[in-house]
């Protein structure tokens, strides 16, 4: 049997996005800047894609700049808006548990004179709104916090975070790659500035991205160009791999409240069953501010990395709350960001479900995550002798 649920790693590309795509391999080959009939083929297919992903998150059509990735977008976002806008200020604040796509750029712009302000969060993974409040100025020029994180599934106060930001004139950017086509979203209503996305993430091709830019708000390119994508972006477009993200949000949009619910249940029977059945083991992040589709489980006095081969050998594939899967001996940011210890994070699993999982995937981990753990910790020096 094999069960996959590592979905925040990749998501296979739906059958129905991989059929929309097709023709832009081979017949429909034009490129949108040539003035003829492939040409113009091509630009009705961006038009239409551009119109699905606008309508999944509430925006207006014109609101939609492609890119390669989610990390890209983080760039544009985050990289464009500050330069672009920093006569009125030099101040960025962000949540200390941002995806490093986005930490890091913010590296990048402290390297170039930017103060950066990283805001705590609760030991459930919320952002402390008052702490946001001491730390965002009238010299703020960027405030960034995500929808939802994708490794411990806690849906942040994204409109209050929001408010605070455009109280003092600073723009409001968030990442949001891990919730899109799980959670509604409506930029408008959130009072969103700026929104990464990502098309693998619905269930479409890797290599394409967007970001959504609010009507009026101008970026500093970092791709110069011909000046496609209203100039914020020129390169020639990957016209199949936007024709797939736009059908895949298409897709998500239909069937996002269906889904949602499904993976919620689904979702609370792996939290359930595992507590139930496996002693000394806690869940993290939010119990209900989460993500439908979101399981991070840890378990006291073992490691992630044995748990994932060990589950792997039962044809069970998860991702470790450590990041050391990631060549690095250091544990999650943001495990360690709620106030876990080293060993807590370490031990640390992230489940996330997604289309084909069903009830018999989420019964199989059950009957076998007691076994393992019990094996794993009985090769373990620091396990008491009661759990052995």
């Amino acid at each position: 049997m094999n069960v996959y649920m590592d979905h925040e790693a990749s998501r296979p590309v739906d059958p129905l996005v991989l059929e929309a795509m097709m023709p832009y391999f081979s017949e429909k080959f034009g490129n949108p800047a040539s003035f003829h009939k492939l040409g113009f083929e091509a630009q009705r297919a961006m038009k239409t894609a551009r119109g699905q992903v606008a309508s999944l998150i509430d925006a207006q059509e014109s609101e939609i700049i492609f890119t390669s990735s989610a990390t890209e977008s983080n760039n544009l976002g985050l990289i464009g808006a500050a330069r672009r806008h920093r006569k009125r200020g030099n101040r960025i604040v962000v949540s200390g548990i941002e995806h490093i796509s986005v930490l890091n750029v913010c590296k990048e712009l402290g390297r170039e004179g930017f103060e950066i302000k990283y805001v705590p969060v609760d030991s459930e993974g919320i952002i402390e709104l008052d702490r946001l409040s001491e730390l965002v100025n009238d010299e703020t020029v960027l405030v960034s916090v995500m929808v939802a994180n994708g490794e411990i599934g806690t849906i942040q106060p994204v409109k209050e975070v929001a408010e605070v930001a455009h109280q003092h004139g600073a723009l409001f950017h968030t990442d949001a790659t891990a919730a899109a086509g799980q959670i509604s979203l409506d930029v408008s209503t959130m009072e969103i500035d700026l929104m990464t996305l990502s098309s693998n993430d619905l269930y479409g091709p890797r290599g394409t991205g967007c970001l959504y830019v609010r009507t009026g708000l101008r970026l500093k390119p970092l791709m110069i160009g011909g000046g496609q994508e209203a100039g914020m972006r020129s390169g020639s477009e990957n016209i199949p791999g936007i024709v797939g993200m736009g059908k895949a949000a298409e897709l998500a949009k239909e069937t996002l409240l269906a889904e949602a619910t499904r993976l919620t249940r689904l979702r609370d029977r792996l939290i359930r069953g595992m507590m139930e059945s496996v002693p000394d083991s806690y869940l993290n992040g939010h119990r209900k501010q989460r993500l439908p589709n979101n399981v991070n489980m840890r378990f006291s006095y073992i490691e992630g990395e044995s748990l994932i081969l060990s589950l792997d050998q039962l044809g069970i594939q998860v991702s470790s709350g450590s990041a050391c899967t990631a060549k690095t001996l250091e544990p999650s940011h943001v495990l360690l960001s709620l106030g876990l210890k080293h060993e807590e994070a370490h031990g640390s699993l992230v489940f996330t479900l997604g289309k084909g999982n069903n009830e018999g995937d989420v019964e199989y981990v059950i009957q076998h995550m007691p076994g393992v753990v019990r094996k794993l910790r009985a090769m373990s020096p620091l396990t008491p002798e009661e759990l052995r």
